[in-house]
């Protein structure tokens, strides 16, 4: 079957991984979620993550959370643009989440940015989810 949102499905592992206090997270790969990984790691917000070949077709991705005495990082991950639903925004409209303390990770056509390098680089795009 079928996944409609898979961006989605991953940020929710990340979310239920971190509730269980889990050090690693799995989830099938793909390009939009390696970029979106690479923000987050950029960030700060994960200690890393790693490609893995399972066979001809099948990759994995192996995300390494981070903690911070014994408390998750990430305390809020929320997927923004839905499959139902695309939210884009301008470089002037980008949001601030929690005036600036989490970020807003957003697909433009430099590749993925978190709102702070879409700024700038004086690019919009479509605001994919928020971390804080």
């Amino acid at each position: 079957m079928t996944m409609s949102d898979p961006l989605g499905d991953m940020l929710t592992r990340i979310r239920n991984a971190q509730r269980a206090h889990k050090p690693t997270v799995t989830t099938p790969a793909s390009k939009l979620r390696a970029n979106v990984l690479e923000v987050l790691k950029r960030e700060g917000y994960i200690r890393g993550f790693e490609v893995r070949e399972l066979g001809p077709g099948k990759r994995e991705i192996t995300i390494e959370l981070k903690y911070h005495n014994g408390e998750p990082v990430i305390r809020e991950i929320k997927r923004v643009s839905k499959p139902g639903r695309r939210v884009y925004r301008g470089v002037d409209e980008l949001p601030w989440v929690y005036n600036g303390l989490g970020i807003a990770i957003v697909s433009t056509p430099r590749g993925v940015l978190s709102d702070a390098e879409a700024r700038a680089q004086r690019v919009g795009g479509e605001v994919l989810c928020t971390v804080f």
